[in-house]
């Protein structure tokens, strides 16, 4: 059973959990419930609509007392104890009292679930905005132990789940609650001891409901654990769809995904088992309870008039619909209980440390590592230790060695994607962490390897974020100086043509290009490129080579070269090895030394990216 709501002022979300013990059902769903509180009124209508509902159920037993009492004298007045009512027969009043109570449960129903379905409806949006908000400061390792499926599932499917549980749950909590309410207490005050017998299996069903809410919440966890395998694995091969045909891994994917589907088959019939299995064992209970009722009531009938017996039996035959529906109800709040779960997990996961102060409006660009050194979580091995170096505004320092030297990552901590543990890294002679995050990563553009586009127009693409607001003369001045504006122009809108997911309809150096592009805009005084020419055909990097010169000029660009010619004009080179620095020098003084370098340059390129 759920609890109450709270009743105190509305807050825009409830206190996160301690993260210690796993916590209780019962905790689990006060928390989800206190995301109700911005819709106290609509929930407080909500019940008064189902208490005038449930009222109405009672009020129909009461008519069929008139009724069975009138067949032997239907031309007696009624003796309901209202006023117009009463003048009239019982023949009369008893077709008026009848559609009284259909319009009486008719507004009862409608308030009861128009104001439910407001509050439910209410909460899985801010629940679904506040998760979708909380990926957007998560951090990067976050999202390197994660996997997309699962976590596009929790948006989807677990939220979903949280649905039935305010929705349906608390309806159906609420009306057949309120229903058994006002059924046992006109059960009580026509024959308190008949009544008795009903209420000696309530201890017996409150039993079998927590028990089998514990394992419905389990059965409802492992689901969506399934459920996210399904969505990783569609996932993985709609994004993936150009390597699943060109290596025939179709029928390896068809597998995987057979294979999720049917695990997830498995544990939702194993959790239809679990409910039907419930279901039989609580009509066994309220329908033995009904027999011995209907046993005392043949054998001990007093004084009562035909019309009370019918009365009392017809109040009594609608309870176990109403006690069997809140048993019921345990799977769908378990189900909704294992989804918040999950969810609250997410939303209790700490955001990007944040506790930066400095905001600057301009800076000059000047990035220096002092003694730097970096562990991945996890990871056995040093990722960086002992960088230093200094980088003056306008310089271009480029980052060289082998896969897994760390070019990568040294990048990456500049706009602290991660953050460092050892030594420290200035921007402008402040420390990065005491920048705030927004402002930091303001002043710093970033090209990788990997191209992020969005299925939007390639002005939105350019223009993306914080440059949402340049003007179309903006915009195509960085699509020229990306040496992108001639294929641009050959699209069926220009600059208004819509891309499609991730450029999905764009060659792979043309998506580069707008990304350059994207860059060159934002203008900022630090330009980081991680292999950013790499996807480019030969003249195009040349014409983009020269235009990242021209634009380089008072700013600091930091570059992890893929070939080695790109970057011999560079200010500095650093050279790279298991984390560490091992040379550093110009193009001319690294050759001339023969050293790393000059065997890299002999065999004419990286092998890729750190």
């Amino acid at each position: 059973m759920s609890p109450a709501p709270s009743s105190t002022e509305p807050t825009p979300a409830p206190e996160a959990l301690p993260a210690s013990a796993p916590a209780s059902s019962l905790t689990i769903y006060t928390r989800l419930l206190g995301y109700t509180k911005p819709y106290l009124g609509y929930f407080l209508l909500s019940i008064l609509g189902f208490a005038i509902a449930g009222g109405g159920k009672a009020g129909l037993a009461a008519v069929f007392k008139f009724f069975v009492d009138g067949l032997a004298t239907p031309d007696a007045p009624a003796t309901t104890g209202i006023g117009w009512l009463d003048a009239l027969d019982i023949v009369y009043a008893i077709p008026v009292m009848v559609m009284l109570i259909a319009l009486w449960q008719g507004v009862g129903t409608f308030l009861g679930n128009y104001a439910i379905s407001k509050v439910s409806l209410g909460l899985v949006h801010d629940l679904r905005t506040q998760l979708f908000e909380s990926f957007l400061v998560l951090p990067n390792r976050f999202y390197d132990a994660q996997n997309s499926g699962h976590l596009v599932s929790k948006l989807t499917y677990n939220v979903t789940m949280v649905t039935g549980a305010a929705t349906d749950a608390v309806k159906t909590l609420f009306r057949e609650g309120l229903t058994v309410i006002a059924l046992l207490g006109y059960l009580l005050w026509m024959n308190w001891q008949l009544t008795l017998t009903l209420l000696v299996v309530l201890p017996i069903i409150g039993w079998l409901v927590s028990n089998a809410s514990r394992k419905f919440r389990r059965l409802s966890k492992n689901i969506q654990t399934a459920m996210g395998e399904v969505t990783h694995v569609a996932s993985e091969t709609i994004q993936g769809y150009r390597v699943v045909r060109s290596f025939g891994g179709a029928d390896y994917e068809r597998g995987r995904f057979v294979h999720a589907s049917l695990d997830n088959t498995k544990r939702q019939l194993k959790m239809v088992r679990t409910e039907e299995v419930f279901s039989a064992l609580m009509n066994l209970i309220i329908y033995t309870a009904m027999g011995v009722l209907l046993f005392m009531v043949l054998k001990v009938r007093g004084d009562a008039t035909a019309g009370d017996v019918v009365a009392f039996m017809t109040a009594a035959g609608l309870l176990p619909r109403a006690i069997r529906q809140l048993g019921e109800v345990s799977s769908k709040i378990q189900r909704g209980v294992a989804a918040a779960d999950s969810i609250f997990e997410q939303l209790d996961e700490a955001p990007e440390p944040d506790g930066g102060s400095v905001e600057r409006e301009h800076i000059s660009g000047r990035v220096e590592a002092q003694g730097l050194g970096f562990t991945y979580p996890g990871a056995e091995g040093r990722a960086l230790q002992g960088i230093d170096f200094k980088a003056e505004p306008g310089q271009m320092i480029a980052l060289v060695g082998k896969s897994g030297s760390g070019k990568s990552t040294l990048a990456n901590l500049i706009p602290r994607f991660y953050q460092h543990d050892e030594g420290r890294l200035l921007v402008d002679g402040v420390a990065v962490e005491d920048y705030t995050l927004a402002n930091l990563r303001h002043h710093i553009a970033l090209v990788t390897q990997q191209v992020t586009l969005f299925n939007g127009t390639v002005a939105e693409n350019i223009a993306y974020g914080e440059l949402a607001g340049a003007s179309r003369e903006e915009i195509v001045a960085a699509a020229e100086a990306a040496n992108a504006r001639e294929f641009i122009d050959r699209l069926p809108q220009g600059f208004d043509t819509e891309i499609g997911e991730n450029g999905v309809l764009l060659s792979g150096g043309q998506r580069q290009r707008l990304a350059i592009a994207r860059a060159l805009l934002k203008n900022a005084p630090i330009l980081i490129l991680d292999e950013a020419t790499s996807a480019l055909d030969t003249e195009s990097e040349r014409l983009i080579q020269a235009a990242i010169e021209r634009l380089m000029e008072g700013r600091t660009t930091i570059v992890i070269a893929h070939r080695l010619s790109t970057i011999e004009k560079a200010d500095q080179i650093l050279v790279m090895e298991a984390g560490r620095i091992v040379e550093r020098g110009t193009h001319a003084e690294l050759v001339a030394r023969g050293g790393v370098y000059a065997r890299l340059q002999a065999i004419g390129e990286e092998q890729g990216p750190a």
